[in-house]
């Protein structure tokens, strides 16, 4: 069990371990259906193998803040929680087709070795290897997604916490794929600040924060005053998070990120930063991005970019973005009456979301 106070290494530990023994049997049973499945099964361990878990830090404190006690159940049901983001993760490095994570080749990029016996293009009209790879991943994400589920419904807490919170799920998965679709839509549109931001809102700010508040809440019962507070607290802590995303995947050392730096502006993406860049910029600013934006940026291109963005000012303005999301998270949590420690992990969470390095 864990101690009263706040420990946020101890919490990833007893998170880390039950992902770690959960998706290693769930592997183990899918790999025994056939030993071709060797590959795959080991994406699924390497999907989960690493993160900050943050998702389920805040299922549990969703749980503490309405009074409720430590839980080995609870802290099952808020791994699921990670799950979730991990096949979210799978889906949309397939669809940014990004190469690194974490550090380390992403999913469908590990699992072309699976397939490497194929011609890159199948002349008897079946897929190639990168086709058949990228196949591949999106059905590890599936799977990490069925598996969340399950998790979840055999986390050990009572049939009628888990009916509180179940249709919340649908919610969650709901407003996640419809900011990826969101995404996709808008990805080399006109720039706008505004759709970025609900963009964001959609696909990262409620499942990482919001949602699993909101459903460590539905699991304890919490009362409808402490949901609307943990609404007004977590979805501009959210927005927060992936606003200092955005800075990093341009500006933070991809060492620590464990992300390549090219992938925004490869991907013409509709991010904050690149939309308040738009709206700074002149006509021949403006020229010189529309050169760069939606290509393979070798050092010196993504340079430019990194210059324009610095004379505009463009990373200011996200960072006061950024500021002013968290202040208005921290007014909603004193808003809130709330057990001590709880109330003091909850602001120690938004800060690190708002100030990290990776």
């Amino acid at each position: 069990m864990m101690s009263e106070g706040w420990e946020p290494a101890a919490f990833k530990g007893r998170v880390d371990e039950v992902l770690r023994r959960f998706v290693a049997e769930e592997a183990d049973r899918f790999a025994e259906i056939d030993p071709a499945l060797a590959p795959v099964a080991a994406q699924l361990e390497a999907a989960v193998a690493d993160g900050k878990r943050l998702r389920a830090a805040f299922c549990y404190w969703g749980w503490r803040a309405a009074g409720q006690p430590d839980s080995d159940a609870l802290v099952r049901a808020a791994a699921s929680m990670e799950l979730v983001h991990a096949a979210a993760v799978v889906h949309d490095d397939l669809i940014d087709d990004s190469a690194l994570r974490h550090g380390r080749p992403t999913v469908h990029v590990a699992l072309r070795g699976a397939v490497r016996n194929r011609p890159p293009d199948d002349l008897r009209g079946g897929a190639g290897t990168d086709t058949a790879a990228r196949s591949l991943a999106m059905l590890v994400g599936d799977l990490l997604m069925a598996l969340a589920g399950q998790l979840f419904a055999t986390c050990g807490l009572p049939a009628a916490y888990l009916g509180r919170a179940r249709p919340l799920w649908t919610v969650m998965a709901r407003e996640l794929i419809a900011g990826e679709c969101l995404e996709i839509l808008r990805t080399g549109a006109v720039h706008d600040t505004e759709m970025s931001l609900k963009v964001i809102r959609y696909k990262t700010a409620k499942y990482t924060v919001e949602q699993p508040l909101l459903i460590g809440g539905a699991l304890a019962g919490a009362g409808a005053r402490l949901r609307e507070g943990y609404s007004a607290y977590g979805l501009p802590l959210g927005e927060a998070f992936q606003l200092r995303d955005d800075l990093l995947g341009l500006f933070g050392d991809p060492a620590v990120t464990g992300k390549a730096g090219t992938d925004d502006v490869r991907g013409h993406r509709p991010t904050a930063l690149l939309a308040e860049t738009w709206r700074l910029a002149g006509d021949e600013d403006r020229e010189r991005l529309r050169s760069l934006l939606g290509r393979h940026p070798d050092a010196e291109a993504l340079e430019t970019v990194r210059g324009v963005m610095r004379r505009l000012k463009s990373p200011d303005r996200v960072e006061d973005m950024i500021a002013a999301r968290v202040e208005e998270a921290l007014a909603a949590l004193h808003d809130l009456v709330l057990p001590a420690r709880a109330a003091a992990a909850l602001t120690a969470l938004a800060r690190s979301v708002a100030v990290r390095l990776a």
